[in-house]
């Protein structure tokens, strides 16, 4: 489960979020949208315990990422855009790694598992600048799970996707959610989030302006809420 309460972030005179307010439940895909300029990879860097907040709060899992960030952590996932793979290691070698630097004793057995669980049966032996984007999303999302974290964040996980490899990788989010998962999603194709979402917050300018069951927003009133926001700061 994710809790924020109040986040503020400011840098020099700028506001990137303004107390920002959500809850993130097991079991839900909580999506967050929001225009270039929103505040949303700020709150996914406070929220990984990548960046602290200049004011407010934050809990995952129960814990406190202001007096308990490991325990925080180590129930977490990240996936970005960046996969932060290593292209000349092979998929299975890339697992190794990074089990080794979480300090997780996985045999070979078991790292094989985690890749034929993300459809990579059959290529974990191949370097892994050999794969497709999509191929890479999905190694990238085994290897944010090899310590079975309870939450995952997604940042802009679909760039670049083709349709078939966006397919898989909903599969994936969802699987990981129907567990028991608690998945906070941020992506700026609207329409393809409103489809996996359980709940959506819409950040505009740093602020929390709706937040609801996805199936109480359209694709057509959240780019109207950008527009009007952009029409705003314009004028």
């Amino acid at each position: 489960m994710i809790q924020a309460t109040g986040l503020t972030k400011i840098y020099g005179t700028r506001y990137a979020l303004r107390g920002v307010n959500l809850k993130a439940e097991r079991g839900e895909i909580l999506g967050v949208f929001g225009p270039n300029g929103a505040g949303k990879s700020t709150l996914v860097r406070i929220l990984a315990g990548q960046a602290k907040p200049t004011s407010g709060s934050v809990t995952i899992c129960g814990h406190p990422l202001s007096s308990e960030a490991a325990q925080a952590r180590a129930c977490t996932g990240v996936v970005g855009h960046q996969t932060y793979l290593y292209d000349d290691l092979t998929a299975v070698e890339n697992l190794r790694f990074f089990a080794r630097m979480f300090g997780l004793r996985h045999s070979q057995q078991t790292l094989l598992e985690r890749l034929a669980r993300v459809g990579l049966r059959g290529r974990e032996h191949e370097p892994v600048r050999h794969f497709s984007r999509g191929m890479q999303q999905r190694l990238a999302l085994a290897r944010a799970t090899l310590h079975d974290p309870e939450v995952l964040i997604l940042d802009e996980p679909y760039t670049g996707l083709d349709q078939q490899a966006t397919i898989l990788l909903d599969e994936l989010v969802q699987d990981f959610s129907r567990g028991g998962g608690t998945v906070l999603l941020v992506t700026h194709d609207v329409e393809h989030g409103l489809n996996i979402a359980d709940r959506v917050l819409l950040l505009v300018s740093g602020r929390v302006v709706k937040e609801g069951p996805a199936e109480t927003f359209s694709t057509d009133a959240i780019v109207a809420t950008y527009e009007s926001d952009t029409r705003t700061q314009s004028a």
